[in-house]
């Protein structure tokens, strides 16, 4: 049969002598106490069947071999085994064991300690407490004090406020009316002036009809003699 050209090179590094004793069947079935999960005879005879010698054919298997071999001793070195697993796991529930009786031991001992200093921080919480209720009280009372005082000062001045008002709207009241006096004077005086005016226009205007009453009648005079000279 005629060799693949990829894998011409491998057949000639590799000697048969050196392999005819290495590779047997039995190797391929197993390593140690592990097993192969799959027929290595089974893909000999596949090669086989595609144009492999036996001898390549048992050189590639060997490959793969150690490659599964190589991989399975990675997977291996981090799994641990079902006794291990008990040891590990007998180790933790005795540290767990452990660390429960320290944990009853501190209980017993430092807790007793620690619950006192907790009442001893409440006492003092709780002292505390009626101190800044006691501050609060005194503080609302200084304040109502102040405020009640604040307020009574607040109603004075509005009271003072008031009659300052009421005193000032009286006056205003007095001025009005004075105003009022001073006007009714002045149109009362005015009113008289102008019936006075009103009496010498009268007056004038009689005389003025008078005048020119007059004047007509001496220039009717002066003309009937003149027309009379004429005639």
């Amino acid at each position: 049969a005629r060799v693949p050209s990829c894998l011409a090179p491998l057949s000639l590094s590799l000697s048969a002598g050196c392999l005819q004793l290495e590779l047997r069947r039995s190797d391929f079935t197993s390593s140690g106490n592990r097993k192969l999960f799959f027929d290595t005879h089974a893909l000999v005879c596949l090669f086989q069947d595609n144009g492999f010698t036996t001898q390549q054919a048992e050189v590639i298997m060997s490959a793969l071999v150690k490659i599964v071999e190589a991989n399975m001793d990675i997977v291996y070195k981090d799994m641990v085994t079902k006794v291990q697993q008990e040891i590990t796991l007998q180790q933790v529930m005795s540290n767990i064991a452990a660390v429960k009786k320290d944990m009853i031991i501190l209980e017993k001992s430092e807790f007793s300690a620690l619950r006192a200093e907790n009442e001893k921080i409440k006492l003092e919480l709780h002292q505390l407490k009626q101190q800044v209720v006691d501050e609060v009280l005194k503080v609302r009372t200084d304040t109502k004090l102040d405020f009640n005082l604040e307020k009574s000062r607040v109603k004075e001045l509005y009271a003072l406020n008031e009659r300052k008002l009421l005193q000032l709207k009286t006056e205003v009241v007095e001025l009005h009316a004075q105003q009022d006096r001073a006007l009714t004077q002045t149109d009362r005086k005015v009113e008289t002036e102008v019936a006075g005016l009103k009496t010498m226009l009268e007056a004038h205007k009689l005389d003025t009809v008078k005048y020119l009453a007059g004047s007509v009648f001496t220039c009717l005079t002066v003309a009937l003699g003149f027309y009379r000279l004429w005639m």
